[in-house]
């Protein structure tokens, strides 16, 4: 039996998070209602339903549409919310102004209590098949779809809104043919309402969906390719706009970024109600605690996964399969960071500041682009990498080389004080340099970087490696790295965003990168990097970390996704009697600080901690052997 994340694994007998539709319901079930709860059920959540509309419907009709009363609407909400409260909302298809003032009054006074739960908004409007759906207290659906409704009193109350083309240019009053047009009027979206915006791009033909079936379908093809790109569109790709604003415990760089997610089109018939399983899908992801940016970009995978997977039930375009979790790689949308935003604004400024660590005979490289970096990648390392160890001075590196560890990082602080002494938070692995110089301050309040100090314990670490034949990566300082002819270095997700990664690479340097998200690994494979470190695991102790902690479950997601394109490494808080469960969820190696650096002994902890999770990989060898075999008896 399948289990609710689309393997072969027993199902799910935890407590699942309960995921609220407040939505029509489909009388054909491809779409609604019963899409959605599909969906939420799909993805691992209990779906709880919250009727708004009856529509009488099939794959090719809306015949009726009936709203219900306000009495019946707020009675389900409040009879689900005194047994069953959610961890997330999806809000679909609202009939009339009405139901939109109704629930946005329901929801201000629901958000008093439960600040932290997600609401989305699906602003529907129109069927597939063209209908109106939302009727504004009249029964002419024809004439219905000349209006929209006002979402303006759902300002501040929820956290994201999904428009299509024709949704996002209606609720705007805009043009939104060409693809300048719509990003404006996403951005503008989200300042009127106060909420983050996914504008969806993969109707931008207008309904046209089918253009494949045509007769002359190449001709067509060529025509509406020749008109997407004069209009900066490209008929290849479904490419969604973005907007994050406020995002919850997501990193500085991505809470208020704007972001283009583009994905092979899937020029399927067979899409009834891509738009409700995007929503929900967004919603149930949500609900298990991933971030925001996350949400959208497995949300997206699963769509395109259903998509293409998707078969003919009626005599109209059929519902989106369900696919389960959305594990295959290659299914998720390809990241690109739009100009102007916080990352490439911000991060910019501090690019001639952190050239300044490199002191007296500088090397001043420009930052390039991740997008820019050659095709081949990164140097590709043995996966098994084993237990990583992660040391803030020489002498630890040194003890640590010629005990025999193969694979080690250097991470000095910048602090001249610290230098020699210092260990390395977990919770500061992958920030940048200028966040963690709390002291060393000149007095324009610049820290003070002593680079020709800094230069010689690098230089000397890298010598430590060739000599100890290991594989020693520079945390943070790439130029130096550079310089000294490292075999690799270290960056977190700041770094990467002003990093010359193709200077790096024609340096010959492997590369690790950090991630925190489903996002932040995406933006990571989009460089081919040699390995990448997935965290923080569990809760550190030593700084507070604007994301929460990963938990066993979130890795386990991110090992099935990547672990048959990169060594991947866990890290955070990761010791002894963590490794078991840690190695449980696929992982094949781990990164480990304090258990070694602020060990009585490090060497003797390094020891202990290689020999059990060798244990731990010859258990989970003889497992999966004694399963093999009894299969064949």
């Amino acid at each position: 039996m399948l289990g609710i994340h689309g393997d072969n694994a027993p199902m799910n007998t935890e407590h699942p998070a309960f995921v609220w539709t407040i939505a029509g319901s489909d009388s054909g079930g491809g779409a609604g209602i019963q899409a959605d709860l599909a969906t939420i059920q799909d993805l691992g959540c209990h779906g709880c339903c919250v009727i708004t509309t009856v529509t009488a419907q099939s794959s090719v009709a809306v015949t009726l549409v009936e709203p219900v009363s306000a009495a019946m609407l707020m009675a389900q909400l409040t009879t689900l919310l005194s047994d069953l409260p959610p961890k997330a909302i999806k809000i679909g298809l609202l009939a009339d102004q009405t139901q939109v003032a109704l629930l946005a009054d329901w929801i201000a006074s629901f958000k008093i209590h439960y600040p932290s739960v997600p609401v989305i908004v699906d602003p529907v409007m129109v069927a597939s098949c063209g209908d109106a759906l939302a009727v504004d207290n009249c029964q002419d659906i024809k004439s219905a779809a000349k209006s929209a409704l006002d979402f303006k009193p759902f300002k501040g109350l929820i956290e994201l809104i999904t428009p299509n083309v024709l949704e996002l240019g209606r609720l705007t009053h805009s043009d939104v043919s060409t693809k300048a047009q719509f990003a404006a009027a996403a951005l503008a979206l989200s300042q009127s309402l106060d909420c983050s915006v996914l504008a969806k791009g993969g109707d931008v033909s207008f309904g046209c969906t089918d253009i494949l079936d045509d007769t002359h379908a190449q001709t067509h093809a060529n025509a509406l390719d020749t008109a997407y790109k004069s209009n900066g569109w490209d008929l290849e790709l479904a490419e969604d706009y973005l907007v994050c604003r406020q995002v919850r415990a997501s990193s500085e760089l991505h809470q208020n970024g704007r972001f283009w997610l583009a994905s092979q089109r899937v020029n399927a018939r067979h899409n009834h109600g891509s738009g409700c399983t995007l929503s929900s899908a967004i919603a149930a992801v949500l609900a298990q605690g991933f971030v925001l940016q996350d949400a959208v970009v497995v949300a997206k995978a699963y769509v395109s996964q259903g998509l293409s997977a998707a078969i003919g039930l009626g005599q109209g375009p059929g519902p989106l399969a369900r696919t389960g979790w959305p594990n295959n790689l290659f299914c998720y949308a390809k990241i690109n960071l739009c100009d102007g935003n916080f990352i490439s604004h911000q991060l910019s400024q501090r690019l001639d500041v952190r050239s300044d660590l490199v002191a007296t005979d500088q090397v001043r490289i420009a930052s390039t682009p991740p997008q820019n970096i050659l095709s081949q990648g990164f140097k590709v390392l043995d996966a098994d990498l084993g237990v990583y160890p992660v040391v803030g001075d020489l002498t630890m590196l040194e003890s640590l080389l010629a005990a025999g560890v193969k694979t080690v990082q250097l991470r000095i602080k910048t602090d001249i004080s610290q230098l020699t002494t210092a260990a390395p938070a977990e919770s500061d692995l992958g920030k940048p340099v200028l966040s963690r110089c709390e002291s060393g301050k000149s007095k324009s309040g610049e820290p003070e970087l002593i680079g020709s100090e800094l230069g010689a314990q690098i230089q000397t670490a890298i010598a430590l490696g060739k000599h100890f034949n290991a594989q020693l990566f520079i945390n943070d300082h790439w130029q130096l790295a550079i310089k000294h002819h490292a075999f690799g270095v270290h960056l977190g997700q700041e770094d990467l965003a002003v990093a010359d990664l193709a200077a790096i690479q024609a340096a010959g340097l492997a590369l690790g990168i950090s991630s925190h998200s489903y996002f932040e690994l995406l933006l990571a494979h989009q460089c081919s990097p040699s390995y990448i470190a997935l965290g923080h695991i569990f809760p550190t102790t030593t700084k507070q970390m604007p994301s929460a902690p990963q938990g066993l479950a979130k890795l386990k997601h991110y090992v099935a996704l990547l672990q048959d394109h990169y060594p991947l490494v866990a890290i955070g808080g990761i010791d002894l009697d963590s490794l078991a469960k840690v190695k449980a969820t696929g992982v094949g190696n781990i990164a480990v600080v304090r258990a070694i650096t602020k060990a009585k002994d490090p060497l003797a902890a390094f020891a202990e901690l290689s020999q059990a999770w060798e244990q731990c990989s010859l258990s989970e060898e003889l497992a999966v052997k004694h399963e093999l075999d009894a299969k064949h008896e």
